[in-house]
């Protein structure tokens, strides 16, 4: 089967569970007209906050936008009614900021009935056909599916039509510190990189390996051989305690954790790995904050 069709399988797959799909006329909502592509005001149409995307590149908004003038939108959005003349985007938001952009007062679109769930499925599902979604984004949706729906990794693979390693590989990247993911995010570390970081269980070995990876320009070779060093260092010593961590780590450490709490951190450890981490707060208004920050 082609990395084509393997891509649509699952929404197809997705898109056969919506009952029906309901074309509107600009005014008023026209309930004969189906499987029809409308034309609606783009004042009437509103975003999803449970949009997976979270980066909107500008530049690139700018350029379709620039398309768009031109040519017109070629793909019509995906929207669903929520009142009389109100609809929310289901998928195709990029292209909804590109026509504002461009001075559009109406916009073509497909209507389709869908409640919560299954609007948040399909914008999901979506989502993770599309080349231009960062990694992160990709991993958190498939986070979200597991987590909204129950789905196991076997169950997703189905779904979006996806290996199973392919979607592990991505869910374990939210388990990489905030700096890796910031830099898987922001293109300065790639893919490859990150599943052989992901493939390090010591968080310190983690932040060592990325910082090689950055300074010394590490092919994904190299971090691989080096990642192929800690396990056969692990199998030597399996009885041996963890060594204690170099104060530059230790520093490290402190520092991502200051920045993530807004306050001075201190971590104080042990020969044998045992610990405290200090967070120093002036009076309650702060420490609360640190809790929300905790929370959140």
């Amino acid at each position: 089967m082609s990395q084509k069709s393997e891509l649509g399988k699952g929404l197809r797959a997705l898109l056969s569970n919506i009952n029906t799909e309901t074309g509107v006329k600009t005014n008023p909502v026209s309930s004969t007209a189906i499987n029809t592509v409308s034309v609606i005001p783009v004042a009437q149409i509103h975003t999803n906050k449970l949009q997976p995307r979270h980066v909107f590149e500008e530049e690139l908004i700018k350029e379709l936008s620039d398309s768009i003038k031109t040519y017109g939108i070629i793909q019509p959005l995906t929207v669903r009614k929520t009142n009389i003349d109100e609809y929310q985007i289901i998928s195709g938001e990029r292209r909804y900021r590109a026509s504002l952009l461009a001075g559009l007062k109406e916009i073509p679109v497909y209507v389709r009935t869908a409640n919560d769930n299954e609007m948040l499925e399909m914008a999901l599902v979506e989502n993770i056909q599309r080349e231009d979604l960062n990694p992160i984004e990709i991993a958190i949706s498939y986070q979200r599916l597991s987590d909204e729906y129950n789905y196991t990794q076997e169950e997703l693979s189905s779904r979006v039509g996806k290996k199973r390693s392919t979607i592990s590989n991505y869910v374990r990247l939210l388990k990489l510190p905030v700096e890796i993911q910031n830099a898987i995010k922001n293109k300065s570390l790639s893919m490859g990189h990150a599943r052989v970081i992901a493939g390090v269980d010591d968080l310190m070995q983690q932040m060592q390996l990325f910082k090689d990876i950055q300074t010394k320009e590490l092919s994904v070779r190299d971090a691989e051989k080096i990642l192929q060093s800690y396990s056969r260092a692990k199998a030597r010593k399996p009885v041996k305690p963890v060594p204690s961590a170099t104060p530059g780590q230790i520093k490290l450490l402190e520092d991502r954790m200051s920045a993530f709490f807004g306050y001075k951190v201190h971590i104080a450890r042990k020969q044998n790995g045992e610990g405290q981490i200090v967070i120093k707060f002036k009076d309650d208004r702060q420490l609360n904050d640190i809790f929300d920050r905790i929370e959140d």
